[in-house]
């Protein structure tokens, strides 16, 4: 079908972009592109004053892909923790095969285990910008 909707990607804004790529490759994301839109465009469609100087690094898992926007410029709002039941997208959900292991190489990334969530079976942690991924053991 011609007119049909077909997913894109989820934007996901990053202070370090470097730092945020070693953690979702170490999740089995694996880099596709980059790009470094001008700043014209790219604000408008954003509502972003100039400069907006955004980095755009695409990673993809599967048929999922993660879009890390870093934009290196002054006065960017500082992370704001969200509740699970505040209107809005929550978390990313993934599926390892090694959880422990998993956890053990995302906190030497940066990441941090919500260990009062740890059910055995699934676990949240932030990564290193503080958004929530939700890790469910492959059975």
């Amino acid at each position: 079908m011609d007119d049909a909707v077909v997913f894109n990607h989820v934007g996901h804004c990053v202070e370090d972009l470097e730092r945020s790529q070693r953690f979702y490759e170490a999740l089995g994301f694996v880099f596709d592109r980059d790009l470094k839109p001008p700043d014209d465009p790219t604000g408008k469609l954003l509502r972003i004053a100039a400069p907006v100087n955004l980095t755009a690094v695409y990673l993809r898992s599967g048929g999922f892909t993660l879009e890390l926007l870093h934009y290196e410029r002054a006065g960017n709002p500082p992370f704001r923790e969200r509740a699970m039941n505040e209107p809005g997208l929550t978390h990313l959900s993934v599926t390892v095969v090694d959880l422990p292991g998993t956890l053990a190489r995302l906190t030497a990334l940066g990441g941090q285990v919500l260990e009062d969530t740890d059910m055995g079976v699934a676990v949240m942690v932030r990564d290193p910008d503080g958004q929530l991924v939700e890790l469910i053991a492959r059975r």
